[in-house]
């Protein structure tokens, strides 16, 4: 069993490593892009907030858990315990909001102008920072409950039933109490998983149509080129997809953990493993499929290039 939880912590730590300097590369790269003067859209400050977001995610759960199963040095304190859960709570679920908002104004943007989203086509970029703002604070206000029941494992409290999750351990209340806690914090979620599906529904069969529309006026090679908003349309299909796909996986293992009141030290690797792989993979999505970004980094490699020669 130590090698088995040797090879699990090992690939936390890449996971999480690979994570952290992808979302750092890329909040860097927009930083820069938007420093030289390149005209960036709104959806790339949503972006920018799904990139802190993911970095949450991977610093609150996935540094702790490397702690505690190398046997490092580890949390002892309840308020750090408490900290963690709530940032990476709160961390999940602007990454999640941030996925929602992407995809319904990428759907708005797009749409027609005698289609019924028209009229919000113009006034929709004007709310992204409210929006942004607005799921920041409903997810701190959702998850402020959450830190009540997570306490140190080294906590002098006298608990008698806990659920341990390698470097914290969560109060165990009623079963009444717990379902109805779990609708409420996953109500949110399941409302942005829906308006996402719809979303991307949406941008697939808009795309399909503009794409019959212009295969009648398609001459040159130059015509045949997608457009930079057909190109970034698919890229957020592709980053919505993949979320979907993990969000799903993700949410099976935590019903499997909560079926337990005591699950396996296993059981909570992986489930951190699976929650752990959309911010590790979402950096690298869109790296690879944006034209400006690929262009720094390249401009970037031929001056390293020529400063080793």
């Amino acid at each position: 069993m130590a090698g088995s939880f040797f090879i699990i912590g090992m690939i936390i730590l890449t996971q999480t490593m690979i994570g952290i300097l992808g979302n750092f590369s890329l909040l860097c790269s927009y930083i820069i892009l938007h420093v030289m003067g390149y005209r960036l859209r709104s959806t790339d400050l949503i972006l920018k907030h799904l990139i802190v977001a993911n970095s949450l995610v991977l610093l609150c759960k996935g540094v702790p858990q490397i702690m505690s199963i190398f046997g490092w040095k580890q949390i002892r304190s309840d308020f750090g315990c408490k900290l963690l859960f709530f940032l990476h709570r709160v961390g999940r679920g602007v990454s999640i909001g941030s996925i929602c908002l992407l995809s319904v104004f990428q759907v708005i943007t797009i749409s027609p102008w005698n289609s019924r989203w028209a009229a919000l086509k113009v006034t929709a970029p004007k709310y992204v920072v409210l929006s942004l703002f607005l799921c920041w604070i409903l997810q701190m206000l959702v998850n402020v409950i959450f830190p009540i029941y997570i306490t140190g494992k080294w906590s002098d409290k006298n608990i008698t039933k806990e659920r341990d999750f390698g470097y914290c351990s969560s109060i165990l209340t009623d079963k009444a109490k717990d379902a109805s806690y779990a609708a409420l914090l996953s109500f949110p979620d399941v409302l942005c998983l829906g308006l996402t599906l719809w979303a991307g529904s949406s941008m697939v069969l808009i795309l399909y149509r503009h794409k019959q529309q212009v295969q009648h006026i398609r001459r040159t090679d130059a015509s045949s080129r997608s457009s930079p908003e057909s190109r970034a349309t698919k890229t957020i299909v592709l980053l919505g997809s993949t979320f979907v796909y993990f969000y799903i996986v993700s949410f099976i293992f935590q019903v499997l953990l909560a079926l337990f009141d005591q699950p396996s030290r296993f059981l909570v690797d992986i489930s951190v493993i699976i929650a752990a792989c959309f911010p590790t993979v979402s950096p690298f999505l869109l790296m690879s499929h944006n034209s400006s970004v690929q262009r720094l980094y390249f401009a970037w490699i031929r001056n390293a290039k020529s400063l080793l020669l």
